[in-house]
């Protein structure tokens, strides 16, 4: 390694998460905040600065390279004129270090303040910042799976969207991050609009997901644009109102991003067979289907997708979403298929449409006139999903009316009137 690189400033990069292109771009605006010039500094500027073929930036470029850093020039790796080799350190404990610590702070205040009289250099957010974001996005996605429609996923996914947004006014980022910030916030509000249409809080639900769409916009993020729009189409479709709901989705299908990734189609499609199904169109939802199961098998397996899309749009969701098209039409049969094919495919963490699908084909073998193998996969339905998922209790709970009105004499009937008030009592 040549002597003269810059290891002090890599080693800031590397754990702040900023390559030379991102890093170039925020120095940039921060001379622009400092004297009103746009900086002209591009990645191969860091890339001088990193092996040591710059050793002591510009002044206005020092100044904007400490508001980003808030440390000094000198303890970056750089090298002022007329010396050969940076100042060593000294011990922590030594004076002449926390002079120089309290210069330097001075001047990165003082380079602020330029900016903004009287505040102190922000703190600088980055790349760091929203991967934590993230993750904590995987988590909600994860915790929806399991449970489904819950009050607190939805608390959840609201607190963490308003973490994303006090973020934003933290402190200084680039625009690229500041987009990624707001893509974030969009899609905790995404999952709070959820989870609220899953348990059935559709007042709740409306406001997430106007929240969720201006901020959608901030950001700039097409797939999180299309799962706004997506879900609003769910959730008309459940309110009963498939007008409301094919133009929602319609909006989801428009986006460019679905013309980029058929699997991005291929789950609009699927959706706009399931809002036909409630609006008894029985060749569209045909159609639609065909046309998403042919996007499904076009996209590419190994594309680089959003983790809430790979979490749950495969084979085993078309499916389920044809499952639901084909109960709402009364084709009974078609819909059993459809059901066995979902469960055959389902991932084991997708415990919420396990409960879901098992409730949906208990219904379709009761409208074929199987009362005994309906109730056999009602009860199999797990007991927590059955009393604390909204959708679910309701579906059961009308299930129990149509056994009671297609079979009131028969011992089927008491068997699943014993396992509601035995099975479920011990988890309500």
């Amino acid at each position: 390694m040549d002597a003269k690189q810059n290891k002090a400033l890599t080693a800031w990069m590397d754990e702040h998460g900023y390559s030379s292109n991102t890093l170039a771009e925020a120095v940039n605006e921060a001379i622009e905040r400092l004297s009103g010039r746009t900086g002209g500094l591009d990645g191969s500027s860091v890339r001088d600065w990193k092996a040591g073929r710059v050793r002591w930036p510009k002044s206005l470029t020092r100044a904007g390279l400490e508001t980003v850093t808030g440390l000094p020039a000198t303890d970056l790796g750089f090298v002022p004129r007329g010396r050969t080799t940076p100042t060593p350190a000294p011990p922590q404990e030594d004076p002449d270090m926390k002079r120089r610590t309290l210069i330097g702070g001075m001047a990165a205040t003082a380079a602020a303040a330029a900016a903004a009289p009287g505040i102190a250099a922000p703190r600088r957010i980055g790349v760091g910042d929203v991967q934590r974001l993230q993750s904590r996005f995987a988590e909600i996605i994860a915790s929806d799976h399991r449970h489904g429609g819950q009050l607190g996923t939805e608390e959840r996914a609201t607190s963490l969207a308003n973490e994303a947004l006090t973020l934003q006014n933290a402190g200084s980022a680039t625009q690229r991050v500041r987009s990624h910030l707001y893509a974030s916030a969009a899609g905790f509000r995404s999952s709070a609009m959820w989870a609220a249409i899953d348990g059935r809080r559709y007042s709740e639900a409306i406001t997430h997901m106007r929240e969720a769409q201006a901020l959608a916009e901030m950001s700039g993020d097409q797939a999180i644009k299309f799962r706004i729009w997506s879900h609003a189409g769910t959730m008309y479709r459940h309110m009963g109102r498939p007008a409301d709901a094919l133009a929602a989705n319609d909006v989801a299908r428009g986006l460019h991003i679905t013309r980029r990734d058929p699997l991005f189609a291929s789950l609009g499609l699927a959706r706009q067979g399931a809002i036909f199904g409630v609006a008894q169109n029985r060749n569209g939802a045909r159609r639609a289907f065909d046309q998403a199961q042919d996007a499904m098998d076009r996209a590419d397996p190994d594309a680089h997708r959003p983790v809430w899309l790979v979490a749950f749009y495969d084979q085993a969701e078309l499916d389920s979403l044809a499952l639901s098209a084909h109960l709402s039409l009364g084709q009974h049969q078609t819909a059993e298929f459809h059901a066995h094919r979902c469960l055959s495919a389902l991932r084991p963490h997708m415990r919420r449409s396990l409960a879901i699908t098992k409730t949906r084909l208990a219904h379709a073998q009761l409208a074929q006139g199987d009362a005994d193998a309906a109730t056999a996969t009602a009860i199999s339905v797990p007991a927590d999903a059955a009393t604390q998922h909204a959708r679910v209790t309701r579906m059961l709970q009308e299930f129990g009316a149509g056994l009671r009105a297609t079979a009131s004499n028969s011992s089927t009937v008491q068997i699943w009137t014993t396992h509601t008030r035995e099975a479920w009592r011990t988890t309500a």
